[in-house]
C-alpha cells in the first residue's frame, strides 16, 4: 500500500502495517513520542493495521491532537486507579479538556472523594503506569456491550449506549480497567506517570440538574516531569494574575449576588478600559467600510425559530416571555437582527459587500457552577459583525477579517494561532447541504493557504450552520484562548430569504460572514487582565498618571499640571490628601497606574516633575513639555512598555 506523508511524499508498506511500525521506520525517536496516527484524518491507535492506501500524520503531545490523546487515555488511568480503591464506584464519562482531563464518577453510597484523598489516588496511577499496561481497543457488537454493562450493573453506560444503536461499539481496556470508548489512545501507561491530580467538584449527570450530582476529579500528565513542575509553577502565577482578584483591587468590575450571578457590573475604571477597546476596533471597522447599527435585547420567538438557535441551543437560552400573544427570547445571538436589517429594504449588488457592526450584548443561561469571573458570564457583548457579500467577495472578505483579527492580537502582544473548524461528517448536528458544506471548507482552506496561515484543521469543531477560522492566543504566562472567529454562512440567508439583484436583474443569495476580532468583551477583558497582570499599557490604563503633591503647598501646581494634562486627553488624577508621600508613591503602584509625577517646591519653582514608572521606579526629573512628549509617545494603539 502507499503511505503518503504530511509533506507530500509516498512510501510503500505492505497493506497491515501499524502506525508505530510506520512511526519507527522514520525514527526511534519518533515511535517513542509518538501518541496516535491520523489516517485519511481519522484517529487510529499506533497498534492497529493500516489496510490500504492512506493519507497519514503521526501526532505527539507537541500536537493539540495528541495532547487530547494523552490526556483521555490519563483519565482512563484515573478511573483504573479509582475503581481499585473504590470497589463498585460507577463511571459517566471522562473526557480530555482544555488542560488536563476530568472523570464524572458515582461513588458507593457512604463513599466521597475530597481533595485530601488526591494523593491517594495519584500515587495509585504511577503505580499502575509502571506496570506499563497496554491499551487494547477491541470492538463488540451492540447486543454484547449491553449484555456486558448489564451484568456489572452500569446504567451510565447504558444510557450512553442506547443512543449508539448504529454506531460502531468499542471498548478499551487496561490493565484491570474496560471501558465504552471510541478511543484514541497512547500505546501503554508507563507514557503517563507524571501526573497531578488538581480537584474535585459536583457534577450532574449529563449536565441535568434534574439528574444524579456525580463527583467529578480534574487531573493533568505531562510526559516529562518538567513540563510538569512548569504547569505548576504557571499555575501559581496565574493565581496573581486571576482576573477576579484584581478585578476588585483595581477597581475595573463587580459581580453583585443582588443584582445576580453571572451578570457584570463596570466599574468607572473598567469602563475606561472597555471604551478603549471598542474606540480601538470602531476606528478600525470605520477604515474598512462597515456600519455599526443598534439591535433591541430582546426578540420576537419567531425570529429565533428561523435562525435554528431556538430550539437548537435551547438549553443554553432563557425561557421565552410572554408578552400579551407573543412570545420573547432575551437575545442569545445578533444575527437574526442584522439578518433583519438586511431583509428590510430591496438589495442590489451595488451595495454588496454590506458590512454591518454592532456592540451586541447576548443573554445565555449558564449553570451557575459553570460560571467563571469574566470568563463564563450570561450576559456578555459580542463585537459582531456580519458581511453580506456576492460569492465573488468572499474570500477578500475572509482576507480582510483574518487581517483584522491578527491586527488586534498583535496590538495587545498577544501571539495566535490558527485552526480550520470543519465539519464531522459522522455528526449530525449540522444543517444545510453537504455540498455547499465542502465548497465553504474548500474556499476557508484556500484562503488559508493563499494568504500563508499556520493553520491546523479541527474536525467536529464547525458551528451548526457553517466553517469557521478560530483563533487561539496565548498570553504571557503561554496559556492559550480561543477568542476571535470568522465564520462562512450559506444556511441563514437561505432561511432567512435574504436576496440581492444582480447584474444580471435576478434575484440572488447572498453569502453571510460572520466575524468578532475579540470574541466577547468581557471573555477579552478578563484574559487582558491576566496577560498584562493589571499592568496595563499605558494607552489602556484607566489612570495613566498619579499627579503626587509632597505638601499642601504644591496643591496649586498639582492641579494645574492635572487641567494641562486633563485637556490634552490624558487621564489623570492628583491625590491631595495629608498624606507622607511615600504612601502616596505606594497606593500608586499598588493601583498599578503607569506613572506617578512627584511635585515638591524645587518641581514647582523649576516647572518639572519628579517622575516614578510603575514597577521601575524613579524616571529622574522631567518639564511638562518632555513629559507631554512621552506620554503621546506612549499612546498609541500597540505601544506596550
Amino acid at each position: 500500500m502507499n503511505i503518503t506523508f504530511p509533506d507530500g511524499s509516498v512510501r510503500e508498506y505492505p497493506a497491515g502495517t501499524t502506525g508505530m511500525e510506520i512511526a519507527k521506520s522514520i525514527s526511534e525517536g519518533l515511535a517513542r513520542e509518538a501518541l496516535g496516527i491520523f489516517v485519511n484524518e481519522k484517529k487510529y491507535d499506533l497498534s492497529r493495521a493500516i489496510n490500504e492506501d492512506a493519507s497519514i500524520r503521526i501526532v505527539t503531545f507537541n500536537d493539540e491532537e495528541g495532547k487530547e490523546i494523552f490526556w483521555h487515555s490519563s483519565a482512563h488511568l484515573m478511573a483504573e486507579a479509582i475503581s481499585s480503591i473504590y470497589p463498585g464506584v460507577k463511571f459517566g464519562v471522562g473526557p480530555a479538556i482544555e488542560n488536563g482531563f476530568y472523570y464524572d464518577v458515582d461513588l458507593p453510597e457512604g463513599t466521597v472523594i475530597s481533595i485530601d484523598n488526591l494523593p491517594q489516588i495519584e500515587e495509585k496511577m504511577r503505580e499502575l503506569a509502571k506496570k506499563e499496561s497496554e491499551y487494547k481497543r477491541i470492538e463488540i457488537s451492540w447486543d454484547d456491550a449491553v449484555k456486558h454493562f448489564k451484568e456489572v450493573g452500569d446504567e451510565y453506560k447504558l444510557e450512553l449506549l442506547d443512543g449508539l444503536k448504529n454506531d460502531e461499539i468499542t471498548f478499551y481496556q487496561q490493565g484491570n480497567f474496560i471501558d465504552l470508548c471510541r478511543g484514541t489512545h497512547v500505546p501503554n501507561s508507563r507514557m503517563l506517570k507524571n501526573v497531578k491530580l488538581m480537584s474535585v467538584a459536583g457534577a450532574y449527570w449529563k449536565g441535568d440538574s434534574s439528574r444524579k450530582m456525580m463527583t467529578r476529579v480534574y487531573g493533568i500528565t505531562f510526559p516529562k516531569k518538567s513540563m510538569l513542575d512548569e504547569h505548576l509553577l504557571m499555575l501559581e502565577e496565574a493565581k496573581k494574575r486571576n482576573h477576579r482578584k484584581l478585578g476588585r483591587e483595581l477597581e475595573l468590575f463587580i459581580i453583585s449576588p443582588e443584582v445576580g450571578v453571572g451578570l457584570p457590573l463596570w466599574l468607572p475604571k473598567g469602563t475606561i478600559v472597555r471604551r478603549i477597546l471598542e474606540n480601538f476596533i470602531s476606528g478600525e471597522l470605520k477604515k474598512r467600510g462597515y456600519k455599526e447599527v443598534i439591535t433591541p435585547h430582546i426578540g420576537n420567538l419567531n425570529l429565533y425559530k428561523t435562525s435554528g438557535h431556538y430550539p437548537y441551543y435551547s438549553d443554553s437560552q432563557f425561557a421565552p416571555i410572554k408578552v400579551e400573544e407573543e412570545e420573547y427570547m432575551l437575545k442569545p445571538m445578533n444575527c437574526p437582527h442584522h439578518h433583519s436589517i438586511y431583509a428590510s429594504k430591496p438589495r442590489s449588488y451595488k451595495e454588496l459587500p454590506l458590512r454591518l457592526a454592532e456592540f451586541g450584548t447576548v443573554y445565555r443561561y449558564e449553570q451557575s457552577g459553570e460560571l467563571t469571573g469574566l470568563i463564563r458570564v450570561r450576559a456578555f457583548t459580542q463585537d459582531d459583525a456580519h458581511i453580506y457579500c456576492m460569492p465573488e467577495h468572499l474570500k477578500d472578505e475572509l482576507k480582510n477579517n483574518i487581517d483584522l483579527t491578527q491586527l488586534v492580537f498583535r496590538t495587545f502582544g498577544m501571539g495566535v494561532t490558527t485552526r480550520l473548524s470543519f465539519r464531522d461528517d459522522t455528526e449530525g448536528k449540522y444543517v444545510g447541504d453537504l455540498e455547499t458544506w465542502k465548497a465553504a471548507e474548500r474556499i476557508i482552506k484556500e484562503v488559508a493557504d493563499e494568504i500563508g496561515l499556520n493553520y491546523k484543521i479541527g474536525l467536529g469543531e464547525a458551528s451548526f450552520y457553517g466553517p469557521k477560522i478560530d483563533f487561539i492566543v496565548k498570553d504571557s504566562i503561554g496559556r492559550k484562548w480561543q477568542l476571535g472567529t470568522v465564520q462562512i454562512d450559506y444556511v441563514m440567508p437561505e432561511r432567512f430569504k435574504l436576496e440581492y439583484t444582480g447584474e444580471d436583474n435576478q434575484k440572488h443569495r447572498p453569502v453571510v460572514i460572520h466575524r468578532a476580532p475579540f470574541g466577547s468583551m468581557e471573555r477579552f477583558m478578563s484574559i487582558l487582565i491576566e496577560h498584562f497582570s493589571g499592568n496595563f499599557p499605558f494607552w489602556i490604563a484607566p489612570v495613566q498618571a498619579s499627579i503626587l503633591p509632597i505638601s499642601d503647598k504644591q496643591h496649586d501646581y498639582a492641579q494645574e499640571i492635572e487641567s494641562k494634562l486633563d485637556k490634552l486627553g490624558f487621564r489623570v488624577t492628583t491625590d491631595l490628601r495629608s498624606e507622607k508621600v511615600n504612601r502616596k508613591i505606594a497606593e500608586s503602584e499598588q493601583q498599578k497606574i503607569p506613572f506617578a509625577l512627584i511635585v515638591g517646591q524645587k518641581e514647582a519653582e523649576s516647572g518639572s516633575v519628579a517622575l516614578r514608572q510603575h514597577g521601575k521606579g524613579d524616571v529622574g526629573a522631567k518639564t511638562i513639555d518632555e513629559l507631554v512628549n512621552l506620554f503621546n509617545d506612549l499612546n498609541k494603539p500597540g505601544v506596550i512598555e
